[in-house]
């Protein structure tokens, strides 16, 4: 509204300007009034067209005051949503920020995960080098094996037909002395004849010699060479089982009893992948109790040779990763006498093989799979862990005598079964055996006996 003023102040002056030339104009000559009036209609039409162009040029400016304002509300607008797009963006930064420290975080984990897993596979890795060399070892035992088999076979074969050679004679050589004998009974039923005439004959005459009378009345021998062919009798020739001299000590649990078990002094410094378990045992109890028992923090039940004192115990639980476990059968184990057990696992191929006496009682699969035992854990003998090293109960204590006890952290083959069992040697990857113990508690009793014959 100011413009217009202003405007409209410059036009009138204008206009009084253009009016007083006009008049001096006029002043010279009447004459030319006229044009005066002519040129002041003109002017008017002039000053109406200036008019409406102005107020068209007001009317322009004031819609572009207009947009003006709306720029203002506009800039205000622009500010605001600047405010809240900053504001999200410092959230925003603030967000990333902590995302970055998170993947911090979660890479220092990672690298440390990748350490373990590169210490467990280059152990694995380990393990299956072994387990090669051994399985190389192994065949070329059962190589050397079947060759010799394949030689005692022939011997067999050959003594069996020099046998069935020699029966043959023997059923001849039978047969003519079946026919000696009875020609010689003949002879003798005749001789009988002659001299019961003869003793009628000669009733009256003397009483014979002793010699005769000797001669007459002595049963007859087979001659000399029918006794030396005489038929034999089969000879059972008993061959006394070689000695086992590789259990080193044994441990004696006299009876049931929360008090009496014995403790590692460490549990498994790796993880285990692969185990093998084996020792000698007897019981003259009617149950086989808690043989062996491993637990951690997390998990009272990471390895267990769980047994129970019931009215008609068959199995045990083997237990791996509780609430994991497989049964195994203890009937033949409670005979009172030595038996030799092993067990068997493979988290490679989630396998065991449970050996009695170098026999397979039990095997199974799908069984843990992938299942590693970590290490740092409590390891006892004769008791069951509810808890870290306590939570024991009376009713699975075992009783008896282990002997030779040892834990490899591979699985063994049939035929390094066969060569523990025998008492020939133990091979090699042993985790832990009696030596390890370093706490008899209760009335256990720790015997060294190198043979098993001297383990009572």
């Amino acid at each position: 509204m100011g413009f217009s003023k202003k405007f409209n102040w410059i036009f009138i002056t204008w206009i009084c300007c253009n009016l007083h030339v006009t008049c001096l104009q006029d002043a010279g000559s009447v004459k030319q009034r006229k044009p005066f009036f002519e040129r002041f209609r003109r002017l008017e039409e002039q000053f109406r067209r200036f008019q409406e162009l102005s107020l068209t040029r007001l009317q322009k400016i004031s819609e572009n005051f207009n947009i003006s304002s709306n720029v203002d509300i506009r800039l205000q607008l622009l500010t605001e949503q600047y405010n809240n797009i900053t504001a999200t963006m410092d959230g925003f930064h603030t967000a990333t920020e902590n995302d970055i420290a998170g993947l911090k975080s979660w890479m220092k984990k990672m690298q440390k995960k990748t350490k373990k897993i590169d210490l467990k596979m280059s152990t694995l890795e380990k393990i299956l080098n072994e387990r090669s060399k051994q399985m190389s070892k192994d065949k070329k035992e059962q190589s050397a094996i079947v060759s010799n088999l394949t030689t005692e076979v022939k011997e067999q074969r050959n003594e069996i037909n020099s046998l069935a050679v020699s029966k043959n004679k023997l059923q001849k050589e039978l047969e003519n002395i079946q026919d000696e004998v009875k020609s010689q009974g003949i002879k003798i039923a005749k001789f009988e004849e002659q001299m019961k005439i003869t003793l009628q004959n000669d009733a009256l005459s003397a009483k014979p010699s002793s010699a005769q009378s000797a001669a007459a009345t002595a049963p007859l021998v087979p001659p000399a060479k029918f006794l030396n062919q005489a038929p034999r009798d089969k000879q059972q020739i008993s061959q006394k089982e070689g000695s086992i001299c590789n259990v080193k000590s044994m441990m004696h649990f006299p009876n049931s009893s929360t008090e009496n078990y014995a403790t590692f002094g460490k549990g498994f410094s790796t993880g285990l992948f692969e185990m093998t378990i084996c020792s000698w045992l007897s019981t003259k109890s009617n149950y086989l109790g808690t043989i062996l028992s491993y637990a951690t923090e997390d998990n009272d039940n990471k390895l267990v040779l769980h047994g129970r004192n019931t009215s008609k115990q068959t199995t045990i639980h083997f237990v791996i990763g509780d609430p994991a476990f497989r049964e195994l059968p203890v009937v033949p184990l409670l005979d009172g006498r030595w038996h030799h057990i092993c067990i068997i696992w493979s988290s490679f191929e989630g396998k065991y093989w449970y050996y009695i006496d170098r026999r397979l009682a039990a095997a199974g699969s799908k069984f843990q799979k992938g299942y590693e035992i970590p290490a740092g854990g409590t390891l006892l003998l004769g008791q069951e862990q509810d808890n870290m090293g306590g939570g024991f109960d009376e009713t699975e204590s075992f009783v008896g005598n282990l002997a030779g006890f040892t834990i490899w952290n591979r699985a063994m083959s049939p035929g390094e079964i066969k060569t523990i069992t025998t008492g020939k040697a133990l091979p090699g990857g042993r985790v832990l055996t009696f030596n390890d113990v370093s706490t008899l508690n209760g009335a256990i009793q720790h015997r060294n006996c190198t043979c098993l014959e001297h383990c009572w």
